[in-house]
């Protein structure tokens, strides 16, 4: 073993948080007595109803927060939740809303402000020392900030001055690709239109996202297997369905509206079977809070049929075992087996069969977790469905052989014909509200061909062919001086990604960092050498422009496209508009540019009419989204046009994977949100849907695996992980707790946890960081904390 790695403790210096323990890890400080308990209540129903009461209190918005519940999700009068991406209700309900939602937009509606005057107060370096709980809860931006590195603080800049200062060092370097683009999940389709649009004519592919580090894999899968990187169903599907298996999701607190259409399922008669190594709150009963009458009456319903506990990793071998159930059942009965559609629309079905024949029983149990009578119990599942849907999140796509696993969800479904069809086929659960809205508008780093050639087409530039860079590869071009102005719009990007210290090391080297944001967070504090804050309008605000009142679009999970429209006053007179800050950075840099930035800005129907002429699906974009429930993108795949190489949808034929840690004293750590928290947001220290209350710096264990390191319940540890490259990282003081996950396996919470992965381990096949394939030892602390 190598020394640990030094950049564990190199933190402080580069804005990060002093590395000591805290009991509440980067939320709120606390010295509360921190306690856990199984939590045996329904998810959502009143408890998720006071959990909101006590956010609208805790924001001093009691009325606002209350009014804005009835505009959440309503169609072209309201806004959409600037929370995650789960499809709106088509049927006009009054209340889709959720808890998660409204801690969203009440974090956003806060009356506390962050301007000069605050930032006069405080150095950066006196910044860094505050948790990323207090660094948002300090309130909204209100205008244009610039750092002083002769005071080490934010200092007022005008607008002009902060795009002048842009389109310097844009204009400045020797190539477009020495600049790199983020972009968070939060943005409009308008928005990120425009924003991949000022890059190509600027000249760069670089455009790192956060679907780079979430659901990568899923996309490449997708086009891989049937030609499109987005799920093929439909909420309508869902209800429809006669088995769900929901692998790798949390849906209780990340799409917590979803567990209505859990309930549904299962009310419909459907097998919903959840496939996660923790066995969460989403798996059993829910009330449903917009159903008046259950919440009075304290009915609940169920939300899943059978649990199933993998190994992390061990969701390819349980869907290889349901095929291997499927050609089992074929010898007899070759009936089980869709041959006409397997004939007529896909390639690679004889090669698949042998692979899986030739695949033991012992293998798929080893590699699963799972017993053998489960693996046959979930293909049994399979065959008595007509209809059936795989649907899965980050715990699948956040693994080392992502791709191929997800491609294993999609040959399983191909053997009974279940894609094409209403109530059957592959659903990836999107996490931000926009995230899949980016990609559908461009934003990247290896786009295709025909989307350059449409823009070239029809807006008069030349669009580079080269690919670009994602996520990692932008985090590598910085540490080593390749990229040197670092733009995001939104998201907490030092916050989110891996190894934070390495990622910090990168982002100091740049020459300019630019940050367009609503809250002050970590990466403010991680800059170049120049840095700018440039704060933004939220969802719920007006979008005044020349005009009138604007609207813009997002896309959720399912590719339905909603108009948005917020209605609140800004928090402040001087914050801009995404789409406007885009435009007038794209002016200051391409002052000749031949593009009619300024209109754009002035009504963004311009800007969805060339959207109409560039994306397939789009014509007639600013009609469609004044439709009652917007509209939906044609998805070629559901109507069996399979865009694939081969114009049939296509069988994999990947090994099964030894998943199983390098070393029996080893445990396989996945990272998590807690449920009061959303993405790198944390809104306390508590999970309550695990039990937990006042902790964060904690790993949840199998209490076997405990006992066999002697630790006993809540006692503090250390936790030592292993990267790709051999070096060690390190976190001190933990609390464990036993909890019901397979022996071998382990969990903890991001962004706590994410010093634990190097700036190698990422997946070869989707270059997403491994955030749900951790290799760590745990032994009792070698210091301790009083209890």
């Amino acid at each position: 073993m190598t020394d640990l790695d030094d950049d564990t403790k190199q933190g402080a210096a580069l804005g990060l948080m002093p590395d000591v323990p805290r009991q509440g890890g980067y939320g709120p400080l606390t010295t509360r007595p921190w306690s856990w308990g199984d939590y045996h209540h329904p998810a959502a129903g009143w408890g998720a109803a006071l959990s909101v009461g006590q956010v609208l209190l805790r924001s001093q918005a009691p009325v606002t927060g209350a009014l804005a519940m009835l505009k959440m999700n309503h169609p072209i009068k309201g806004f959409d939740c600037p929370g995650c991406a789960w499809p709106d209700d088509q049927q006009g309900l009054q209340l889709d809303i959720c808890e998660n939602g409204m801690k969203h937009v009440t974090w956003e509606m806060t009356h506390k402000r962050v301007g000069s005057g605050f930032f006069s107060q405080h150095t950066v370096t006196e910044l860094s020392e505050w948790t990323d709980f207090d660094l948002e809860n300090a309130g909204r931006l209100t205008e244009p900030m610039a750092y002083d590195p002769e005071t080490d603080r934010y200092a007022p800049i005008s607008w002009d001055d902060a795009f002048a200062l842009i389109g310097e060092e844009l204009r400045g370097l020797d190539s477009p690709d020495e600049a790199t683009f983020y972009t968070s999940g939060r943005l409009s389709n308008e928005a990120s239109f425009l924003y991949q649009l000022m890059m190509r004519e600027y000249g760069t592919n670089n455009m790192p996202d956060c679907s780079n580090m979430c659901h990568e894999a899923s996309g490449r899968a997708l086009k891989a297997s049937i030609g499109t990187g987005k799920g093929t169903t439909t909420l309508e599907d869902w209800e429809q369905t006669d088995l769900l298996f929901l692998i790798g999701v949390n849906a209780a607190s990340n799409a917590p509206r979803m567990l209505t259409a859990l309930s549904n399922a299962v009310k419909n008669g459907a097998q919903v079977v959840h496939v996660n190594p923790l066995v969460e709150a989403a798996s059993r009963r829910t009330i449903v809070p917009h159903d008046f009458v259950d919440m009075a009456l304290f009915k609940t319903h169920a939300t899943g049929t059978l649990d199933l506990q993998v190994r992390p990793g061990g969701d390819m071998a349980l869907m290889r075992a349901v095929a291997k159930v499927v050609f089992e059942a074929a010898e007899t009965d070759p009936g089980v087996l869709d041959s006409g559609f397997i004939e007529s629309y896909t390639q690679g079905f004889a090669e698949y069969r042998a692979l899986v024949e030739a695949t033991s029983w012992q293998e798929l149990v080893v590699q699963s977790g799972l017993t053998e009578e489960q693996l046959r119990h979930a293909g049994e599942l399979y065959l008595k469905a007509d209809k059936a849907i795989i649907s899965w999140c980050l715990g699948v796509s956040q693994q080392e052989h992502a791709v191929d696993m997800v491609r294993e969800f999609t040959n399983v479904l191909l053997l009974r014909g279940n894609i094409g069809r209403p109530g059957a086929g592959p659903a990836p659960v999107r996490g931000h509200s926009n995230v899949q809205g980016n990609r559908t508008c461009g934003i990247d780093h290896h786009a295709p061909a025909w989307l350059l050639d449409r823009l070239d087409a029809v807006l008069g530039i030349t669009s580079p062919r080269t690919p670009g860079l994602d996520t990692v590869a932008s985090i590598r071009a910085m540490h080593e001086g390749a990229v040197k102005v670092f733009v995001a719009l939104g998201g907490n990007f030092v916050s989110a990604v891996p190894d934070p210290v390495h990622t910090a090391q990168a982002m100091t080297r740049c020459r300019l960092t630019v940050q367009v944001s609503t809250k002050l967070n970590r990466s403010h504090l991680v800059h170049g050498k120049k840095a700018l804050i440039l704060p933004c309008l939220g969802r719920t605000e007006a979008d005044e422009q020349a005009s009138g009142l604007q609207g813009q679009t997002v896309e959720d999970a399912m590719s339905m496209v909603h108009l948005s429209v917020g209605k609140k006053k800004p928090a402040s007179e001087h914050l801009l508009s995404e789409p406007d800050i885009i435009a007038r950075m794209a002016r200051a840099t391409m002052p000749d540019s031949p593009l009619p930035w300024e209109s754009y800005v002035a009504d963004y129907d311009a800007i969805r009419d060339v959207m109409a002429e560039v994306l397939p699906g789009f014509e007639g974009f600013n009609d469609l989204i004044r439709q009652p429930n917007g509209f939906r993108i044609p998805q070629p795949a559901r109507e069996l046009d399979f865009r694939t190489p081969s114009g049939r949808a296509e069988f994999s034929g990947a090994p099964l994977y030894d998943v199983r840690p390098p070393s029996e004293d080893m445990l396989v750590l996945q990272t998590m949100r807690s449920h009061d928290q959303w993405n790198t947001t944390i809104y306390s220290n508590n999970d309550r849907y695990r039990g937990v209350k006042n902790l964060r710096e904690l790993i949840f264990m199998n209490a076997e695996d405990m006992k066999d390191r002697g630790i006993a319940q809540g006692d503090l540890v250390d936790i030592v992980s292993t990267s790709k490259d051999g070096s060690l990282r390190e976190l001190r003081q933990y609390r464990a707790l036993a909890y019901n996950t397979p022996r071998g396996s382990a969990a903890g919470y991001m962004p706590e946890m994410n010093v634990l992965i190097g700036p190698a381990d990422y997946s070869a096949q989707s270059d997403q960081p491994l955030m749900k394939s951790i290799h760590v030892r745990v032994s009792p602390a070698r210091s301790a904390r009083p209890s």
